[in-house]
C-alpha cells in the first residue's frame, strides 16, 4: 500500500519551483511554480507540492521563458550529423522553423542529385537517400533530434526541379506542376513557401511566378517568406514586390531579416519602416525577422558575380569562371560590389573545403589576397576554383544605430539565420558567423539588459509567442497549462552570448536549462544527449 500510495503521489515529472515566469506574451513576469507531467504543461500556480514530482528545479533567481523559436533557420541536413542541435539549444531554442530563403532539402532536383549526392559526402560524410518531403522528415527522424523542426518549402528548390537552375520563365505546364508539388509539400507538412530572390534559380523567377506560387499556400493557410529581391540600393522597390505578392494573394507575408545594407542605403531605414508599418495598418499579415548583428553571412560567390554567371550546374560556374574572355566583365562586377560595401577588409573568409586553404578562414579579404600575393579579384576568383564554389563570407554591411531600431519594432521577431552546429565533430568547421552560437542569449543580455531597447518580456515575447502564432505552432510559445513542455531557464543577470568575430564557435553563459517537449535536454549548463524533439507539420 506504501508504494502504491507513493506511485500516485509521484504525478508530476518535473517541477520547476519558485522561478520568475515569463509567460511569452510581453506582460511582467510573476514568481510561480510549473508542474510538468508528459510532454505538456499541467499545472501554474504559487506553491506545489514538491513531495508530488520526480524531479525538483529550484529555479529560485532564474528566468523562466517558454522555449525560443528560431524564425529564421538553415538547419536540415545538419540534424542528421549530429542530432543533439548544441549550438541551438544551448541558446535556449526549442524550436527551429528551417527551409528559408528558397532553399530547402527537398525537392532535390535530378539534375543535381548527383552533385548534391557526392557535396553531401565529402562535406558530412552523408548518404542522400531522399528525394521529397516524406522521405526527409523519415531521414530526419532514424535517430531522433534534440529539438522541434519545422520547415517551408524552398522556391530554389521547387523552381530547380521543374524548371531547372538557368535563367527562364516557367511555362504554363511547368508553372501548374511547381503548383502541383508545392500543394502536396504544404498537405505533407510544410508551413509555407520561402523564396531566395537574389539567389539562383529563385532570382531568375517573375513577380507573376510568385503570385500564382503563393495562392496555393494561402489556400493551405500557410506562409511566404522572402529573402527579398534587393535588400540595399533597391529595397524599397524589393518591399514593394514582396507587399503586391501579399496584397494580391492575401498570404501571410513575413519578411526574412530585415535590414538596409551598404552606408549609402543607411539613411532610407525610416522609410523602410514607414512602408511595413503602413501596409500593416491596410492589414496585411505582416512580420519580419532580424538576427543581433550588423554582419550576414552567405556564400562567396553570392552578390560578387552576375546572374546570368550563376546559372547551371557547380561545374558550369567555374568553367565560366575561368574563360578568359570573361574576366573584364567579372572584374568591373566585383568592383561596384567593392564600391557598395566600402573595403574588402568589411568581407571576411567563413570557411572552405579543402586543407590547403584554411589559413584564409577568419582573414578578410585584403588580408587573404594580400597573404596569397594577389589582388583581390584574382584571389576571390581562384579561391572559388580551387574549393569548387564550397567558399563561405561574412559581410558587414550595417550600422548600430539602425539594426537597434529594426530589432525593437513590433512587427519583428528574432531569427538566427543559421544553422545547428557545434565546436567538435564534422559540425566544427571553419570561422562561422557568431550568430550560430549567440542570436538569442545576445538579444537577452546586450539588446534589453544592457541597451535597454526592449523590456525582458518583451524581448521574450519576440522569440517565443510572436512566432509561434505567425507559423501556426500549435500549442506553443506561451507558458499556459494544456501548452507543450517547451521551456528555457536562464539567469536574467548573467545571460550573454560569447561568440566573437574571432573566436564565434562558444556557448553563451546564463543558459541554465532547456527542456523540450517536457524532457531536459539542458541541464544545469550541460548537454544531457535527450533527443526530445519533434517535427512540427502544419
Amino acid at each position: 500500500i506504501f508504494f502504491q500510495k507513493s506511485s500516485r503521489a509521484k504525478e508530476i515529472d518535473i517541477l520547476i519551483s519558485k522561478g520568475l515566469v515569463f509567460n511569452g506574451q510581453g506582460t511582467p513576469p510573476q514568481e510561480a511554480d510549473i508542474a510538468i507531467k508528459g510532454d505538456k504543461i499541467y499545472r501554474i500556480t504559487t506553491n506545489i507540492n514538491p513531495d508530488k514530482a520526480k524531479r525538483i528545479i529550484n529555479a529560485r533567481g532564474l528566468a523562466v521563458a517558454p522555449g525560443f523559436i528560431d524564425a529564421h533557420s538553415h538547419t536540415d541536413i545538419e540534424l542528421m550529423v549530429n542530432p543533439k542541435a548544441e549550438s541551438q539549444v544551448r541558446q535556449g531554442v526549442t524550436t527551429e522553423i528551417s527551409g528559408n530563403c528558397g532553399s530547402s532539402p527537398f525537392p532535390i532536383a535530378s539534375s543535381i542529385y548527383e552533385e548534391k549526392k557526392k557535396y553531401y559526402k565529402d562535406e558530412y560524410d552523408l548518404e542522400l537517400d531522399w528525394r521529397d518531403i516524406n522521405g526527409f522528415f523519415n531521414r530526419l527522424m532514424k535517430k531522433g533530434i534534440g529539438l522541434n523542426y519545422a520547415t517551408l518549402v524552398g522556391h530554389g528548390s521547387l523552381r530547380g526541379e521543374v524548371v531547372g537552375y538557368y535563367d527562364q520563365p516557367a511555362s504554363k505546364k511547368e508553372m501548374e506542376m511547381m503548383k502541383k508539388i508545392l500543394a502536396e509539400n504544404l498537405k505533407a507538412g510544410a508551413l509555407g513557401l520561402s523564396t531566395g530572390l537574389i539567389y539562383p534559380p529563385g532570382s531568375y523567377a517573375s513577380t507573376e511566378e510568385i503570385v500564382e506560387l503563393c495562392h496555393e499556400v494561402t489556400r493551405a493557410r500557410g506562409v511566404y517568406a522572402t529573402h527579398m529581391r534587393d535588400e540595399g540600393d533597391k529595397i524599397l522597390e524589393a518591399i514593394g514586390e514582396a507587399l503586391h505578392i501579399a496584397r494580391e494573394t492575401k498570404v501571410s507575408l513575413q519578411i526574412s531579416h530585415l535590414k538596409v545594407s551598404y552606408p549609402r542605403n543607411w539613411p532610407k531605414i525610416k522609410k523602410v519602416i514607414s512602408v511595413l508599418e503602413k501596409a500593416r495598418a491596410q492589414g496585411i499579415k505582416l512580420l519580419a525577422d532580424r538576427y543581433p548583428y550588423i554582419a550576414g553571412a552567405n556564400d562567396l560567390a553570392d552578390s560578387l558575380f552576375p546572374q546570368w554567371a550563376l546559372q547551371g550546374t557547380t561545374a558550369e560556374f567555374i568553367k565560366q569562371l575561368k574563360k578568359p574572355s570573361l574576366q573584364t566583365k567579372f572584374r568591373k562586377h566585383m568592383k561596384k560590389y567593392e564600391q557598395k560595401i566600402g573595403s574588402w577588409e568589411k568581407v571576411l573568409i567563413s570557411d572552405v573545403s579543402t586543407q590547403k586553404n584554411k589559413i584564409y578562414e577568419g582573414k578578410n579579404i585584403l588580408e587573404a589576397s594580400k597573404a596569397a600575393r594577389k589582388n583581390p579579384f584574382e584571389f576571390i576568383r581562384d579561391l572559388l576554383i580551387e574549393e569548387e564554389n564550397r567558399v563561405g563570407k561574412i559581410v558587414f554591411y550595417g550600422r548600430e544605430e539602425n539594426l537597434k531600431e529594426i530589432l525593437s519594432h513590433p512587427l519583428v521577431v528574432i531569427g538566427a539565420d543559421g544553422s545547428a552546429v557545434a565546436p567538435y565533430g564534422i559540425l566544427n568547421k571553419g570561422n562561422p558567423h557568431p550568430r550560430l552560437y549567440g542570436t538569442f542569449p545576445r538579444v537577452l543580455g546586450r539588446y534589453a539588459r544592457q541597451e535597454k531597447i526592449f523590456t525582458l518580456a518583451r524581448a521574450i515575447q519576440k522569440m517565443t509567442s510572436l512566432t509561434a502564432r505567425k507559423f501556426n505552432l500549435h500549442r506553443r510559445g506561451q507558458i499556459r497549462q494544456g501548452y507543450f513542455a517547451d521551456l528555457t531557464l536562464f539567469d536574467p543577470d548573467t545571460v550573454m552570448d560569447s561568440a566573437v568575430w574571432t573566436q564565434p564557435k562558444q556557448y553563451p553563459k546564463g543558459i541554465e536549462t532547456v527542456i523540450v517537449n517536457g524532457r531536459i535536454v539542458v541541464d544545469k549548463g550541460n548537454h544531457t544527449g535527450v533527443l526530445a524533439g519533434k517535427i512540427l507539420k502544419k
